[in-house]
């Protein structure tokens, strides 16, 4: 009869803090091989352990700081965007990732034949292409109280990254800029930006659906008349333009609103 595998289950609360509380419980424990889960996602397993991880910023940050001194700026990095993309598997990669820096010899972040450390450069990778889209395909419209809004529903959760893009580029009105599907956003004041959530009207549930300014909708119609004027029929490559702009972006340009 064959007899089936005891496991032991990490449970955290799905922040960086609880998943780098993990790292060192794991460390101080010692064991053995572990499932690491977000709260979120658990299903009660009648053949596993499972370990609550309490959230400790002290037992954190000496994870960080540790990390700090082994890591460069561009693997923290790596380390935190795959934080941002949200999946399961990238939090389990995280730890094992965590885990064999500090236990392997110095340098061991570029060795890629580790499936932690190749999972947390690929995923990295789709999460700054998605910081780049939303930064290139973020379009502003004027509410009738003159704040700048833009509802956004992107595959990871980019809000952090691309805040410094829109404080510098965008820093001399107020705008908000809001993570529909994750239900908070950034506002920036004119002195600062700041994390708020709150309950939309409906009409903000659609970024074609704000009530704008009279000159607002003008401006919007210049644009979309000139987009038509330069776009050539003849040349038109729609293949070639969906790579580069993919459909599911179109909903924020306003050139696609026609």
């Amino acid at each position: 009869m064959k007899t089936l595998d005891h496991k032991t289950i990490y449970l955290f609360d799905g922040s960086l803090e609880g998943l780098l509380s993990a790292v060192f419980e794991w460390f101080e424990r010692k064991p053995g091989s572990i499932h690491l889960m977000p709260e979120k996602i658990f299903q009660p397993d009648a053949f596993a352990t499972v370990f609550q991880v309490p959230n400790d910023r002290e037992k954190a940050g000496r994870i960080w700081n540790g990390l700090q001194k082994r890591l460069d700026k561009k693997w923290l990095r790596r380390l935190y965007c795959t934080y941002l993309s949200e999946k399961p598997q990238a939090f389990a990669a995280i730890f094992h990732f965590c885990c064999a820096i500090f236990q392997q010899e110095v340098g061991y972040e570029n060795n890629y034949g580790d499936e932690y450390v190749l999972a947390l450069s690929q995923i990295a990778v789709k999460v700054e292409r998605e910081k780049h889209r939303m930064e290139a395909f973020i379009r502003f419209q004027q509410l009738e109280d003159g704040l700048f809004y833009c509802g956004i529903d992107p595959d990871f959760n980019v809000l952090p990254l691309i805040l410094n893009h829109f404080k510098n580029r965008y820093a001399d009105q107020k705008w908000l800029i809001y993570d529909l599907s994750r239900n908070y956003g950034l506002y920036y004041d004119l002195n600062k930006v700041e994390e708020v959530s709150m309950e939309l009207h409906p009409a903000l549930l659609k970024s074609s659906a704000v009530p704008v300014e009279e000159k607002e909708q003008l401006y919007a119609q210049l644009w979309k008349d000139y987009f038509r004027s330069t776009n050539i029929v003849a040349r038109k490559n729609t293949k070639l333009h969906v790579k580069h702009v993919p459909k599911r972006y179109w909903r924020y340009l306003t050139e696609k609103q026609i």
